[in-house]
């Protein structure tokens, strides 16, 4: 009976101690909603849609598959570069996670910016751009939705270029990480 107990203690231990390694980004985002350090917007979908959208019933049936955008930005502010060196290792390891599939990386001279995504790939359910400037900060964008597809994405996205999506509500972003 004593073996039994401190078996099962010592089970339900390596159990808690498994699960508390595995940091999901939903929860890191949950955690810096707080903190005066990150800047952040969540955007609900319906509202990416510009005021004379000429959507197609196929743009239409893409967008309803995102439901929301979250975007967290670091920007790095008086030299802060031990804080900013410490929030961007912590991403970049939830983001390592297997559950987090590669797209693709960008790199420059000054950012390098990673794609990544959770789901299948042909039903994605988020997709995730992590951008990292030394000088300037951090910032992840996250499009979560159901079943939304890589093809479909690219679609969208000419969308935008012809004015139909309204991205105007991420321009202060951009501000955000400028000289």
């Amino acid at each position: 009976m004593g073996f039994a107990k401190y078996f099962l203690t010592f089970l339900l231990g390596l159990v808690a101690l498994s699960s508390c390694s595995d940091t999901s980004l939903q929860k890191y985002l949950v955690e810096k909603q707080d903190d005066d350090k990150f800047v952040k917007m969540d955007i609900a979908a319906s509202l990416l849609q510009g005021k004379n959208s000429n959507f197609t019933q196929e743009e239409k049936d893409i967008l309803s598959t995102i439901k929301k955008v979250n975007v967290v930005a670091y920007p790095i502010k008086e030299n802060d570069t031990a804080d900013f060196e410490k929030e961007r290792n912590e991403l970049k390891s939830i983001l390592d996670q297997d559950q987090y599939k590669e797209l693709t990386r960008i790199k420059s001279n000054d950012w390098n910016a990673t794609l990544k995504y959770t789901g299948e790939e042909d039903a994605i359910d988020e997709v995730i751009v992590f951008a990292s400037d030394n000088n300037r900060g951090f910032a992840v964008f996250r499009l979560l939705g159901k079943n939304m597809r890589p093809d479909q994405m690219l679609k969208l996205m000419k969308s935008a270029e012809n004015g139909d999506l309204d991205l105007s509500k991420l321009e202060g972003f951009g501000k955000i990480f400028k000289d």
